[in-house]
């Protein structure tokens, strides 16, 4: 209930009209994941998922949020991807995905998809909740994001 309520609060106050326009897309950030801030995704998921500050982008010329995502499994398996997140709409997008051989794979035709969604979309949804957007808005600055994804339950791994 408390989240078909979110996504409605959400999508009413993320109205922008016809004429927003991506900017163009930055190449994927370096990343270190010995500086991973975490944060809870699921109870129920063994992932643990984090970002490094540093690979995290404010654009406010079309208010999305850039940032470089670590998924582990228990196992130390990792998938990497690099995407953002559009705030005032409750939207994602991965741009690339990380290969093992340490190169960046693009994504063919990365599409915005809502948050709101099934997997695999909760890992943007709970980024989100923790700090990535201030409500439907972008944060201020990528120092107040991480002060308040430190502040949500979350821990630094190094």
């Amino acid at each position: 209930m408390l989240l078909s309520f979110s996504s409605l609060l959400w999508a009413q106050l993320g109205v922008e009209g016809d004429e927003w326009k991506e900017s163009e897309v930055p190449p994927p950030p370096a990343f270190d994941v010995g500086k991973l801030v975490t944060f809870d995704v699921s109870p129920n998921s063994p992932m643990v998922y984090g970002v490094d500050p540093a690979s995290i982008s404010i654009t406010h010329t079309d208010s999305l949020v850039r940032y470089v995502m670590v998924a582990t499994s228990p196992s130390g398996v990792r998938n990497i991807m690099y995407e953002a997140i559009r705030c005032s709409t409750g939207e994602f997008k991965t741009y690339a995905r990380y290969a093992p051989e340490g190169r960046w794979n693009m994504a063919g035709n990365p599409e915005w998809r809502s948050m709101f969604g099934n997997l695999p979309s909760r890992h943007a949804l709970r980024f989100a909740q923790a700090g990535a957007c201030d409500n439907a808005a972008v944060p201020t600055s990528v120092k107040d994001m991480v002060s308040r994804l430190k502040n949500q339950n979350s821990r630094v791994i190094h």
